[in-house]
C-alpha cells in the first residue's frame, strides 16, 4: 500500500458527499485488527469549525448567500486576493501560477502541474489545499505502485471472519498525484473515474467521493527514462495544465529572505460547503452568445489547422466557457469577453491537442499554435451580428461584449 496516511471508512453512501455532514463507519485498526465505530466526517479530515471561525472566514460569510453574477465576482476577487497574500509568504513568484489554479478550483476540474524539479510545485499544492480549507492527501506515484494503492481494497478480518473494506488516500478532498508520470497506465487509470464521475469503485462497490473534489498532479516533463507518458485520455480529464517555471531573478531574492525565517503556519480561508456554493454559482457570469459561438469557432479550428494532428474535443468547449467565467469572476467582473476566452485557451488546450510530427520537426511549440488559432479566428461583435457584416480577416476585431 501507499505509504500515504488516511481514513479509512467502510459504507460510504453512493452519491457525492456534501461537505458538512457526518456518517458513521467502520474503521479497521492496524495493530488490532479489530472494528470500531466512530464519527467519520465526510469532509475527511476537514479542520475543525472552530479553527476556521477564528482565522479570518467572517469576511467569506457572504458565500452562501450569492444572487447575482456580481455578488459571484465580487466574492471570488477577494478569495483570489487573499490566498495570493497568503501563498506569498510560502511560495514566492507564483501569483500567475496561484490565479490558475483559483481558476480550476472555482470551474470544478483538476489541473496538471508541470515543471522541472525545484521549483515548488508541491509545496504550492500543499499550501492551496491549507488555504481553502480541504482535506489533503498526497501520493507519490512509482512504478510498483498499484490502482489498490489509490483507490483501497478489501481486507480480511480474522476475528469477524468477513472481508472489510479499505479506502485509499484517494477518499480525500484535495489529492496530489505527485509525479504522476512515473506510474504504469494501469495505475494512471485508477484515477480516470474518480475525476470524471468522482466516484470509485472497488470490487463491484460504488463509492462516492467527498466534495469538493480536486486532483493535482506533477510530472517533470525533461526525464525521458523510467517515466509512462499520459494516455490522451488522461490528460482529457484535466482541466488546465499549468507550467511552473522560474520564479525570476527579484522573485528568487524575495524567496531567499522569506525562506531565512520561520515559515507562518496558514490557515484555512472559507470552508468547503462555502466553496461549493460559489462554485454552484459560477453560471451567474454572464455571457453573450456571440461569445458562444467564438468559442466553438475556436475549437473547430483547432480540429482544421495544418500543424495539429487531433483537434480538441467538444469537452475541450465546455472547459473553455468555465474557465472563461472563472476568469472573469477572480477579476471581478460578472460577464466574461473573448479576453477571458483568449487567456484561458493555451492551458485548457495544450494537453489536448496532438502536433504534427512534421511541426514538431519545424520547431513549432504548442503555445505557437495555439496563438495562431486565436489570431485566426474573428471575433464577431453585437453590432457585426445585428449587421450581418463579417469583419475583414486581416482586421480582426478588438472590440469585447459588455452587457447593459
Amino acid at each position: 500500500m501507499s505509504n500515504s496516511s488516511h481514513n479509512n471508512s467502510d459504507g460510504l453512501a453512493t452519491g457525492r458527499i456534501a461537505t458538512g455532514q457526518i456518517a458513521t463507519a467502520q474503521i479497521v485498526t492496524e495493530e488490532e485488527g479489530t472494528t470500531d465505530h466512530r464519527a467519520a466526517p465526510s469532509s475527511l479530515g476537514q479542520p475543525p469549525q472552530s479553527q476556521l471561525a477564528n482565522n479570518g472566514t467572517n469576511q467569506f460569510n457572504h458565500f452562501s448567500s450569492l444572487n447575482t453574477g456580481r455578488d459571484v465576482a465580487e466574492a471570488a476577487k477577494q478569495l483570489t486576493a487573499r490566498t495570493i497574500k497568503e501563498i506569498s509568504q510560502v511560495v514566492v513568484g507564483m501569483e500567475a501560477v496561484t490565479r490558475k489554479m483559483l481558476i480550476a478550483l472555482l470551474a470544478g476540474g483538476h489541473i496538471l502541474l508541470e515543471g522541472v524539479p525545484g521549483v515548488a510545485k508541491t509545496t504550492l499544492s500543499k499550501c492551496f489545499a491549507q488555504l481553502i480549507g480541504c482535506h489533503f492527501q498526497r501520493v507519490q506515484f512509482t512504478p510498483d505502485l498499484l490502482p489498490s494503492d489509490v483507490t483501497g481494497t478489501s481486507i480480511f478480518d480474522q476475528k469477524s471472519n468477513e472481508f472489510v473494506l479499505r479506502t485509499g488516500p484517494i477518499f480525500c478532498q484535495i489529492l496530489l498525484a505527485d509525479e504522476i508520470n512515473r506510474a504504469p497506465a494501469k495505475t494512471q487509470s485508477a484515477l480516470l473515474e474518480a475525476m470524471q464521475e468522482y466516484q470509485v469503485t472497488i470490487d463491484g462497490k460504488t463509492l462516492a467521493l467527498p466534495s469538493p473534489f480536486m486532483v493535482l498532479a506533477t510530472q517533470n516533463p525533461v526525464e525521458q527514462e523510467g517515466v509512462y507518458r499520459l494516455p490522451e485520455a488522461q490528460l482529457d480529464r484535466f482541466l488546465l495544465r499549468i507550467e511552473m517555471g522560474y520564479p525570476g531573478h527579484d522573485a528568487e531574492v524575495r524567496m531567499l529572505y522569506v525562506h531565512s525565517k520561520p515559515i507562518p503556519e496558514l490557515q484555512p480561508l472559507i470552508q468547503p460547503d462555502l466553496l461549493l456554493n460559489l462554485q454552484a454559482k459560477l453560471s451567474e457570469i454572464h455571457g453573450n452568445d456571440e461569445l458562444f459561438h467564438y468559442i466553438v469557432d475556436l475549437v473547430e479550428a483547432s480540429r482544421c489547422h495544418p500543424d495539429i494532428l487531433l483537434g480538441a474535443s467538444p469537452r475541450s468547449s465546455l472547459c473553455l466557457l468555465r474557465c472563461a467565467r472563472a476568469h472573469a469572476a477572480i477579476s471581478g467582473r460578472h460577464y466574461f469577453t473573448h479576453e477571458d476566452i483568449q487567456n484561458v485557451a493555451l492551458p485548457v488546450l495544450s494537453h489536448r491537442l496532438i502536433l504534427r510530427p512534421e511541426a514538431e520537426i519545424d520547431g513549432k511549440s504548442i503555445a505557437e499554435v495555439v496563438q495562431d488559432i486565436i489570431d485566426s479566428v474573428m471575433v464577431i461583435t453585437v453590432d457585426d451580428q445585428k449587421s450581418k457584416s463579417a469583419p475583414s480577416p486581416d482586421k480582426k476585431q478588438k472590440n469585447s461584449y459588455k452587457p447593459q
